[in-house]
């Protein structure tokens, strides 16, 4: 785990090779497809599991992804291998880590559809009056100003459908979190995005716009996405929108760091050339 721009894929690229582990993504926005120089997509996605699943139109949250990685770590450990969990997304693995209960999975698009089609036609407080009809105490543990809350409420209402049950095999469990000092971690943030614009990214956005996909799409909550793509459609220059997903990258590294300062049972390794060697030496003194 570590905060964007860290060098966690760095260290979880080195630790799979060391200990013959199959890396899985437990990134959000990597499972998009065509949503690749944005979300820093490994080079080598023949490594991973869990890259590429959706199209950035299509849904994927913290259930599914608990059902895709037991299903492969099943099968890992079946076959006897390890495994490197490495995403900045920390509800993903500590909800796979800690066996999360009551987990949902993906709802129906067409419910989705069919809500949000309600909610531009009939207004949020006629969506807030059915959820207090319907679940009263769901509504009570709901931002009723929210739309998006009061509607997520209300699929779950509708089709509630089965809880995932995360039932991990008995691996031998350790996390790592990558630290970096916070100014440099401001450096490597700026150095990460310039390096994505000059690889691409604006090219890449055009092309998932004139694929039909934009703002308002899940793949496009990845930050810049939605910035390039007003840029895009003329709304701002190129030098705001880097200049918004830069400060909002920054942002984002922030709440990471909170993230990881309560996470159970956390390893802090620093960043740095010794980085691998550290985050090795612990695998190997724990369960090796």
């Amino acid at each position: 785990m570590g905060p964007t721009a860290s060098g966690k894929t760095r260290v979880a690229e080195g630790l799979a090779s060391e200990f013959d582990a199959q890396l899985i993504n437990a990134d959000a926005f990597q499972v998009y497809r065509g949503m690749d120089v944005g979300t820093a997509k490994p080079l080598d996605r023949g490594l991973y599991e869990l890259l590429d699943l959706k199209e950035p139109n299509e849904q994927y949250g913290v259930g599914e992804f608990c059902q895709d990685a037991v299903r492969i770590l099943k099968g890992l450990w079946e076959s006897g291998r390890s495994a490197v969990l490495v995403g900045g997304t920390g509800l993903y693995i500590r909800a796979l880590m800690s066996q999360y209960e009551g987990l949902l999975p993906q709802p129906d698009p067409a419910l989705r559809a069919e809500l949000q089609a309600r909610l531009e036609r009939e207004g949020l407080e006629n969506l807030v009056a059915e959820l207090l009809s319907v679940q009263p105490e769901a509504a009570g543990r709901v931002d009723l100003r929210n739309p998006v809350r009061v509607t997520r409420a209300l699929e779950r209402a509708s089709n509630p459908g089965l809880p995932i049950k995360v039932d991990l095999p008995p691996f031998n469990k350790v996390k790592l979190g990558i630290h970096v000092d916070v100014d440099l971690l401001t450096t490597l943030i700026a150095e990460r995005i310039d390096g994505m614009v000059q690889n691409g990214w604006v090219q890449e956005v055009r092309l998932l716009l004139s694929a039909g996909f934009g703002p308002g799409d899940p793949g496009f909550r990845a930050i810049g996405y939605s910035e390039i793509a007003s840029h895009l459609l003329g709304r701002t220059d190129l030098e705001e929108a880097i200049a918004a997903a830069t400060a909002e990258t920054r942002r984002y590294a922030k709440r990471q760091r909170t993230w990881l300062r309560s996470e159970p049972s956390l390893v802090r390794i620093e960043m740095g050339d010794e980085a691998l060697a550290t985050a090795a030496q612990t695998v190997r003194a724990v369960y090796v």
